[in-house]
């Protein structure tokens, strides 16, 4: 990816990521609204930046991903928001990338449990105390780590190209 593919789609899914990240945190759901403007984002940045068989492959993950997530949805492994929002984040990820992505999003997934939950257990609580995601129980706001996920990816491919 080079520096300008990245920067742009990284200036596109950021200000998302930051939606969804405090809508799932606040809400325990990601917005439809959320989903839909991510892939937008991609399909008017990425048919500008990438190639036109780069650019198709890119949707053929989505799908890929889409119909993974509706399994795990249905098994209850992930729920629905996530699953969507697992699609339209793989238009954002070039395919050689599969394994980074995956190592990327444990340790986001790992984190963001750990600082979730520990602040959850503390004063800064008092800052947000009307998240939903204070009181799920065993539920976790997954949106959280995956919008960190994709904008850790996109930020690192920034300075690998810079």
């Amino acid at each position: 990816m080079t520096a300008l593919q990245a920067a742009c789609l990284l200036a596109v899914a950021l200000p998302i990521c930051i939606w969804v990240a405090l809508s799932d945190m606040r809400e325990m759901r990601i917005p439809n609204r959320a989903v839909l403007a991510l892939a937008a984002g991609f399909a008017l940045a990425g048919l500008v930046l990438l190639p036109l068989d780069a650019y198709l492959w890119r949707w053929a993950q989505l799908a890929m991903v889409l119909a993974a997530g509706i399994i795990l949805n249905a098994v209850g492994a992930l729920g629905a928001g996530d699953a969507k929002f697992s699609a339209a984040a793989a238009l954002y990820i070039a395919p050689d990338d599969l394994r980074d992505i995956l190592l990327l999003f444990a340790a986001c997934l790992l984190a963001g449990y750990v600082v979730h939950r520990t602040v959850k257990l503390t004063p800064l609580r008092r800052l947000v105390p009307d998240w939903q995601s204070w009181e799920t129980g065993k539920r976790f706001p997954m949106g959280f780590p995956l919008a960190a996920t994709l904008v850790i990816y996109l930020a690192a491919a920034l300075v690998r190209a810079a």
